[in-house]
């Protein structure tokens, strides 16, 4: 598809040519990732429309218009086409109709199908396997005939929903047929897949983005922790990874982005199997996780350690404008911010967290702090690898975050 290059601070939308209005930019979702997209637009000289239910989402409080309306809602998209002139979304749960909808009037990026493919694990793995990027061995569960007959070499492993699952949620480790039987009927019985757990060493992703025309750049693979099925701690420094395994993680992820003619930001999670082990002798020590189709947690310290962040390549992507390889000018560590940190309502001492050198605080601005609750984010920046890590520890130990 080739779209007209939509500039920055020009007047209009495709709609309202000429009118004097300024250019906008749409998303739908108003969580943390579509508040970070909206102040990259609102840098470049876009206004911004975000489409989210919530009253209080962190991307609509700072968005020029808050169209609060479900995702469905047919007045609530007639709304957004008519004041935007492109449109992207800032999580994969956005149902797939909606983008269908607002596809058929306007750029939208990315688009339903590949939307769609990611938010069915199903669909996903079958894509992993066209792309021929290796894959954990696994069984779809549809019916009670596929559960009985998962192969028992899939033991012990991990049953996770085919859809709307994040962050851990839907997933339940199973190490007898017994326990899968039990897993599933705890999960109501959905479409699911069993992955065969895995000896893994570490975790990464890698994030592209991918124009109308095809260009597709990318940053380099960052190494990522996670707690509870939640991102901790992501770690992205030149010699995070041995090179030959960042080659073959960006190579994965660009034929993925290309074989889906995916247009907008793509975040790739691959796991690291251990070296030594018989999984990796078969497989290879690098297998794909999940995709998500839109900027990601773990490319979060872009903002503070690249000449160009995650947030402003979806904002190129969107708009046509043009696509430069990015430049990490800093090591990094990033430290996520859970609502645990809040204890009994009271903020943690970000005076002095802030004191550390190279510290870069973002708060969301949720006005609720829960367990488990992404509140923020916490990235150090400094000239070598040693220097950071020793001031994100400092940092952790500051705020009760766990060692890494």
């Amino acid at each position: 598809m080739s779209v007209k290059t939509i500039l920055p601070g020009t007047t209009g939308t495709a709609a309202t040519a000429g009118s004097g209005q300024q250019t906008t930019l749409g998303v739908m979702g108003g969580g943390q990732l579509g508040r970070m997209f909206v102040q990259a637009a609102q840098a470049m000289g876009y206004f911004t429309a975000v489409l989210d239910p919530d009253v209080i989402s962190p991307a609509g409080l700072v968005s020029h218009y808050h169209i609060q309306s479900d995702y469905l809602d047919q007045q609530g998209l007639a709304q957004l086409m008519q004041r935007c002139a492109a449109i992207t979304t800032e999580f994969e749960n956005v149902p797939a109709p909606a983008l269908v909808t607002l596809g058929a009037h306007r750029p939208v990026a990315p688009g339903a199908e590949a939307v769609g493919i990611a938010q069915d694990r199903i669909k996903e793995k079958a894509h992993f396997v066209r792309c021929g990027v290796p894959v954990a061995p696994y069984a779809v569960i549809e019916s009670a005939a596929q559960l009985a007959a998962v192969a028992d070499d899939l033991l012990p492993g991990i049953l996770k929903t085919a859809r709307l699952g994040y962050d851990g949620k839907g997933q339940l480790r199973v190490s007898s047929r017994a326990e899968l039987a039990a897993a599933w009927d705890e999960l109501k019985n959905v479409a699911c897949v069993l992955e065969k757990m895995l000896p893994l060493q570490a975790e990464c992703s890698v994030i592209v983005a991918r124009g109308w025309d095809g260009s597709c750049v990318n940053f380099a693979p960052q190494l990522n922790l996670h707690r509870d099925g939640i991102l901790a701690v992501t770690q992205a420094y030149e010699g995070n990874m041995p090179s030959a395994l960042v080659q073959q993680a960006v190579e994965a992820t660009k034929s993925i982005a290309n074989e889906l003619r995916y247009v907008g930001v793509l975040c790739v999670e691959f796991f690291l199997l251990q070296d030594d082990s018989k999984a990796a002798q078969t497989l290879g020590s690098l297998i794909v996780n999940e995709m998500a189709p839109r900027p990601h947690n773990s490319g979060h310290y872009t903002l503070d350690a690249c000449d160009l962040s995650q947030f402003d390549l979806q904002v190129r992507t969107l708009t046509g404008l043009p696509l430069l390889q990015p430049r990490q000018h800093s090591p990094a560590i990033m430290l996520n911010l859970l609502g645990d940190l809040w204890i009994d309502g009271a903020s943690p001492p970000w005076d002095q967290v802030l004191a550390l050198p190279g510290a870069h605080l973002h708060l969301y601005g949720k006005l609720k702090a829960s367990k488990g609750r992404k509140m923020g984010h916490l990235t150090f920046t400094g000239a070598t690898v040693a220097e950071v890590r020793a001031t994100a520890l400092a940092a952790a130990r500051l705020l009760g975050i766990e060692a890494f």
